[in-house]
């Protein structure tokens, strides 16, 4: 029996040490990517006392106040089905994402684009897709590269190319320390975006030195950013993200004018929904690829050591009762009073003796009669 249970627990303990050698090498892999289903999610962050430019019925104005940005992510499973072929084909998403700035004292927009591109699954980068659009009242094509919306499964302590919206190109995200954002793990970067000009159209270049340059016939609206993001390495999803974005016209005559000077940054419930999906899905991810493996590797092991030695344990004991049981058969009898009994001596084959034959018994058998009744000789 003992054999047996040996034997079976030697099997389990292989199939645990297949599995455990199975999960980081094909599990692992598959719950690292962007799935095709990913819910829409929604990332609100806030700048408490912002310069901003609002145009209501044709007038430009500089306010002072609070502001909300709101960004959507909709995942387009079916777009991704139908548009992702060639080598975009199982290593891509389509994803349509959407921003609106508004006054969180009226709600009023100040701001807002909408935009649709495709994520490498693993890298979370952009890839080159030619149908990508991005509508933000410019006329620029999008030039989407690097990190977009997220850093890669498994970010590294390294520099990564982080796009900017504005400038319709990368800049370096630096990576600067380890901390922790509501009990979660977090890579922080730091991106500086230099100076740069950005397109004006001529119908709002018009509108804007008539308010603030009238005496000025043209101006540069140039712009530059501070950005922080918060990263949780495992599945390189944004646990908080600060951004700080400055514009300013400058005129060729009179006095530079700031259009734009916020301090953006994810409000507490943001962070808690962004640090707590995250942590879920990290832990997700580290159960296949690191203690689930151990786990079924360490009870393998001890199945397999523990089966093994049952079952030579099992033998042994087999092999030790067999010569007993058969020295007890043949040569060591107990005789009625419980003591020993000598051993019978050897002896010798007994001679053949052919079966008398009829006759001879007759001939053989003496008379059995008393002599009164046997008859006289002859």
């Amino acid at each position: 029996m003992k054999r047996i249970v040996g034997a079976m627990l030697f099997g389990l303990g292989v199939l645990l040490v297949v599995a455990a050698v199975g999960l980081p090498l094909y599990v692992a892999p598959a719950v690292s990517q962007l799935p095709y289903d990913l819910e829409r999610s929604e990332s609100v962050a806030e700048s408490a006392n912002a310069e901003f430019l609002q145009i209501k019925a044709g007038a430009a104005n500089v306010e002072r106040g609070g502001l909300r940005s709101t960004v959507e992510v909709v995942p387009q499973p079916k777009i991704t089905d139908e548009k992702m072929t060639g080598d975009l084909e199982g290593k891509t998403v389509v994803w349509d994402v959407f921003q609106s700035v508004r006054r969180i004292d009226n709600n009023e927009i100040i701001s807002e684009y909408s935009t649709q591109l495709a994520i490498d699954r693993v890298s979370g980068a952009a890839a080159k897709w030619d149908p990508a659009w991005l509508e933000d009242g410019t006329d620029q094509p999008a030039n989407y590269a690097g990190q977009v919306y997220k850093f890669p499964f498994g970010t590294e302590k390294k520099d990564y190319p982080v796009y900017d919206r504005e400038i319709r190109k990368t800049v370096p995200a630096q990576f600067k320390e380890v901390t922790e954002v509501r009990g979660v793990q977090a890579y922080r970067f730091e991106q500086t975006v230099p100076e740069a000009q950005l397109v004006l159209a001529e119908s709002n270049l018009k509108l804007l030195l008539a308010r603030f340059a009238p005496e000025a016939t043209t101006a540069r609206l140039m712009y530059t950013n501070t950005r922080s993001f918060w990263v949780e390495p495992v599945t390189g999803s944004y646990v908080d993200v600060r951004d700080q974005p400055r514009k300013v016209l400058v005129p060729d005559v009179g006095q530079p004018t700031v259009l734009l000077n916020a301090d953006f940054r994810y409000n507490e419930a943001t962070v808690i929904a962004s640090a707590e999906r995250a942590a879920d899905n990290a832990a997700s991810i580290q159960l296949v690829r690191l203690w689930g493996p151990i786990t079924l590797g360490v009870l393998g092991l001890l199945a397999i050591v523990g089966g093994a030695w049952l079952a030579m344990r099992g033998a042994g004991r087999r092999a030790a009762v067999e010569p007993v049981e058969e020295e007890r058969a043949g040569s060591h009898r107990a005789d009625e009073d419980g003591k020993d009994a000598e051993p019978e001596a050897p002896t010798a084959d007994a001679p053949t003796v052919e079966a008398p034959s009829a006759d001879s018994t007759e001939r053989t058998v003496p008379d059995q009669r008393s002599s009164a009744e046997r008859p006289a000789a002859r």
